[in-house]
């Protein structure tokens, strides 16, 4: 295995983020400097990252979440509230999972837990085409001639945020599916409030070709390499 994807693959960053790293010489296999794209064995290298011992996978999970509202995605709340990862079956409790792409406590549906930071990297990195779909309720009627400006963006906190795609469905004006090929932070919500909407309700249920279907709120269940496969097949 490569050192960039060694290191992605432990959850460290990203395999471009690896590299830059290996390059600046901030990762050591076995006390040595590391090189670009040297090999390493998880099973006998040591591998340090800015003095960080990296600790291999090894497992690769990758769980699908129907996040209820009210939960968090987040491993330790401050203020004692519910976290997602307090619906993670005990079987995966010993695993260091982390969110791929967050639902704010407001929002429900579609949510991706794993231990693979190259996998959480193609996923939500714009590079990557994966796309999201949401159903969204807005406050009042929405008027599809605003679609054009909210697939152009606008400027928020210094992030451009766009849609790629708004469907305003056909049993209510103030219902719409929207979709995103980009992870910012309470993105969909913070674009509509910046065009005069507040969104009521948030719901994710695809990612790629991944549909969410006849899952409870709050089931919790490991993926299949097929339906891996779904999520990053362009």
């Amino acid at each position: 295995m490569r050192i960039h994807k060694f290191l992605a693959t432990a959850g460290v960053c990203s395999r471009r983020e690896a590299e830059k790293l290996v390059a600046e010489g901030k990762v050591t296999v076995n006390g040595r400097p590391a090189m670009v794209g040297q090999p390493v064995d998880p099973a006998t290298d040591q591998v340090r990252c800015q003095g960080q011992l990296v600790k291999s996978v090894a497992r690769r999970v990758v769980l699908l979440m129907n996040k209820p509202r009210g939960y968090l995605c987040t491993n330790v709340d401050s203020h004692g509230g519910q976290t997602v990862f307090d619906l993670v079956p005990p079987e995966f409790g010993a695993f260091r999972l982390f969110c791929v792409g967050r639902l704010d406590k407001d929002s429900e549906g579609m949510l991706l837990l794993t231990n693979d930071g190259d996998l959480a990297n193609r996923v939500m990195h714009p590079s990557g085409g994966v796309v999201k779909r949401y159903k969204v309720t807005l406050n009042r009627d929405y008027d599809p001639a605003l679609t054009p400006r909210l697939l152009k963006g606008a400027v928020d906190e210094g992030e451009h945020l766009r849609f790629r795609k708004v469907i305003r469905l056909p049993d209510h004006p103030a219902h719409l599916e929207v979709h995103l090929d980009q992870g910012r932070k309470r993105e969909v919500r913070r674009l509509f409030e910046i065009f005069g909407f507040h969104v009521r309700t948030l719901a994710r249920f695809q990612i790629g070709e991944l549909v969410m279907r006849r899952m409870p709120p709050g089931d919790c269940r490991p993926l299949s390499l097929k339906e891996i496969g779904m999520i990053l097949d362009k």
